[in-house]
């Protein structure tokens, strides 16, 4: 059929677009391409000539698992790698020794005409793109934990529990700071815990507490 197949204007455009191309475009893409040279052009019209150029053997169409059929221009023998992202496919070439065989005991009694080998991963272009968004997530986590603890302001609760803690000349407990202060031990241990976050509070001993030098300048 390759060599009875009549090479039309559209055909020659079409082939040689995706000649061009080295990303084995789907029928929209290459569509897009090639309108800009021949406006009057349909969708449809791609679509059914690259089923013909297919057909005739003049092209391979690759119908990747799941995924929207596209078109490649090389005819030599070679297997494929796509993006699970972006859905980029590349080209392959396995040594010949590597390839699968199917032994006639098990080909269920199938005349087997080829085998097609499919990768899928992600690309290094969507790699760069995960790595940097990652960074900026993680900069932006960092951010706000630096925002929160130096725009944290005192409560009156927590301030009262520093100044007490300011007073002790060793580290002291719930109790000991509820004796100088209008607060309940359940109270004080709530405010404790908030200005240990805040890293104004530390704990040398447990249940025992005592105000860290952060913790003497959020008082001045």
């Amino acid at each position: 059929m390759k060599n009875s197949l009549r090479m039309t204007h559209q055909r020659e455009v079409i082939l040689d677009e995706l000649g061009k191309s080295a990303n084995h475009p789907t029928a929209d893409s290459l569509y897009e391409r090639v309108k800009k040279r021949l406006p009057r052009i349909s969708l449809a019209t791609v679509y059914r000539n690259l089923e013909i150029l297919s057909e005739a053997g003049m092209i391979k169409k690759l119908e990747i698992s799941g995924r929207q059929k596209r078109f490649d221009w090389d005819l030599e023998q070679h297997d494929h790698i796509y993006c699970i992202q972006c859905h980029r496919v590349d080209n392959i070439e396995l040594d010949s020794d590597r390839k699968l065989t199917l032994p006639p005991e098990h080909d269920r009694g199938y005349k087997i005409a080829g085998c097609r080998i499919e990768f899928f991963g992600v690309c290094p272009s969507c790699q760069k793109k995960n790595a940097r968004k990652n960074k900026k997530q993680g900069e932006k986590k960092m951010a706000c934990k630096t925002k929160s603890c130096k725009s944290g302001a005192l409560s009156d609760r927590q301030r009262e529990v520093l100044e007490a803690l300011a007073q002790c000349k060793e580290a002291c407990g719930s109790k000991d700071i509820a004796a100088t202060t209008s607060l309940e031990p359940k109270q004080i241990s709530c405010q404790i815990t908030n200005l240990k976050k805040k890293g104004y509070v530390s704990s040398p001993a447990r249940c025992k507490y005592v105000i860290t030098d952060d913790g003497k300048n959020a008082l001045s």
